[in-house]
């Protein structure tokens, strides 16, 4: 399977894509969760962010093991 490689530049501003981090966030209407250090590749110039598939789909688990706790606030890293 080929691997699928990203525009280097950003569709949005034009400027340079690069490997880095992000933080995401996310509203259940009664918490907030943040997860912090979040493999992405991020605009060098105005910040937008891409999350691959397999990342997000970690942060997808830590969303739902956070809306069965039911907390007002969490914040947790991403573990590689």
């Amino acid at each position: 399977m080929a691997t699928k490689t990203l525009p280097d530049k950003c569709p949005l501003c034009g400027g340079n894509k690069k490997e880095g981090k992000t933080t995401f966030t996310v509203d259940l209407g009664f918490g907030v969760v943040v997860v912090r250090d979040v493999p992405a590749t991020v605009c060098s110039q105005c910040g937008a962010d891409w999350i691959k598939d397999n990342i997000a789909s970690k942060l997808e688990d830590i969303v739902n093991d956070a809306r069965q706790k039911h907390h007002i606030v969490e914040v947790t890293t991403l573990s590689a």
